[in-house]
């Protein structure tokens, strides 16, 4: 009996050191420190850090990073707007693990990659692939993927490797799509903050920008850096929504700037954020304050009253980004426990007569299911929806994996009951 017991333990103790040695595998990852050992990526990992790209591929796993030394960054660097480049190095981020040795096992000498580009809405058609040619001979082509694209770019090293994590390689030239790099700078679209909001569904929003004068404020914080949250225009007819009537002038102003931040936070760096983030109602420490969680590849902001999701990216042009939310952001400052506020007024009963197909509602009212409550700000709410099969790759950098970590613990009790059945 002792004997079998021995065995037992034995086999467990070894089961549960190779669950350990797994989870150590799938470790998280820092592309600028990476870089940091080697000055000849100087140029390129500095302009990750500016465009907030670094913070996109340290969120994400079974990723590829294609890097440029200085030489080759040259023909970026310092020639065009920030968003103009950080379009070109999403070119170069592979949404896929791809080493050495892959390259050169390709099963057809040649396939597709999608990039991060693909991931930004900006990229019609497959401008967003990467071609990923076997020229033999120890060479290998990238080009993009666009009709009559030719393969201007080639493989010249490895860089370092964490198995099925990251990989980086280094290639000779950028991999440029049509158009990137004569996209028009951003200055036209960001200096109409209101026409893309209410194209996006939050005209109610952008109406109570105008009135209280807040959208000078956005307007001013432009050059420095903005994060706008907008809640659409569903969000504000949602119930338990206080009746925004019955605040002060300064507490509407202070409502909507709690809805921006002063500074370029794009949805890789929410993603990755593990601080209180200050927003433009910010008055003192902890004062209107945000903080996030995620969900697979959903990000949740928390007010200390109740969560929302973002939803939408309506702008995401250096240094400006626009999202829309599914519930108005309510500071504690505001709408916590100790202040009471009726809630808006119930909208009007409906008449009997059929409403004509233009009242019909807006494909942009639909909003995933409503949030938990906000009580535990550091744990991703249960209800997130699963990511879609285009985020299958956007796993966070950090833990095992829910299906990974699942087989292994039915492995686990599975060769528990095998054992306690056989001795």
């Amino acid at each position: 009996m002792a004997a079998s017991q021995s065995r037992t333990f034995s086999l467990l103790a070894l089961f549960t050191f190779s669950i350990l040695a797994f989870a150590s595998t799938v470790s998280s990852h820092n592309i600028t420190q990476i870089l940091a050992d080697s000055p000849d990526y100087s140029s390129f990992n500095n302009y990750l850090t500016q465009t907030k790209l670094a913070d996109e591929i340290n969120s994400r796993t079974t990723i590829t990073v294609l890097v440029l030394n200085n030489g080759a960054m040259s023909s970026l660097a310092g020639k065009h707007p920030l968003s103009v480049i950080k379009s070109a190095l999403s070119l170069l981020v592979l949404l896929d693990y791809y080493d050495p040795l892959k390259l050169h096992g390709l099963s057809k000498g040649t396939t597709l990659s999608t990039t991060l580009y693909q991931t930004t809405g900006n990229a019609p058609g497959n401008l967003g692939f990467v071609n990923i040619t076997d020229l033999k001979g120890g060479k290998v082509g990238f080009g993009s993927a666009a009709s009559g694209s030719k393969l201007d770019s080639s493989y010249t090293k490895s860089v370092k490797q964490i198995p099925y994590n990251i990989s980086i390689l280094e290639i000779d030239a950028p991999i440029i799509a049509p158009g990137v790099l004569t996209a028009p700078a951003p200055s036209a679209a960001v200096s109409n903050i209101t026409g893309l909001l209410e194209k996006a569904g939050c005209k109610t929003f952008a109406d109570l920008l105008v009135s209280s004068g807040v959208l000078k404020t956005y307007e001013s914080a432009i050059d420095k850096g903005l994060t706008v949250f907008a809640p659409s225009d569903e969000a504000f007819k949602a119930e338990g929504v206080p009746d925004l009537t019955k605040l002060t002038q300064a507490e509407v102003v202070s409502l909507l700037e709690y809805h921006a931040l002063p500074e370029y936070k794009p949805k890789g760096s929410l993603k990755t954020n593990k601080n209180n983030i200050t927003t433009l109602a910010t008055s003192g420490v902890g004062k209107f304050d945000l903080t996030t969680s995620t969900s697979g590849d959903e990000v949740i902001l928390h007010t200390g009253v109740a969560p929302s999701r973002l939803a939408d990216t309506v702008l995401d042009a250096t240094p400006v980004v626009i999202f829309t939310v599914d519930n108005v952001l309510l500071p504690a400052e505001l709408f916590g426990k100790s202040k009471s506020l009726s809630p808006a007024p119930a909208p009007a009963p409906e008449t009997a007569d059929a409403p004509s197909p233009a009242e019909g509602p807006s494909p942009t009212a639909a909003s995933p299911p409503a949030p938990p409550m906000d009580d535990a700000p550091d744990s991703a709410p249960s209800d997130s929806p699963a990511g879609s099969a285009k985020s299958k790759s956007a796993n966070a950098a950090v833990g095992v994996s829910s299906p990974s970590l699942f087989t292994l613990l039915v492995t686990f009790a599975a060769v528990t009951v095998s054992v306690s059945l056989r001795f």
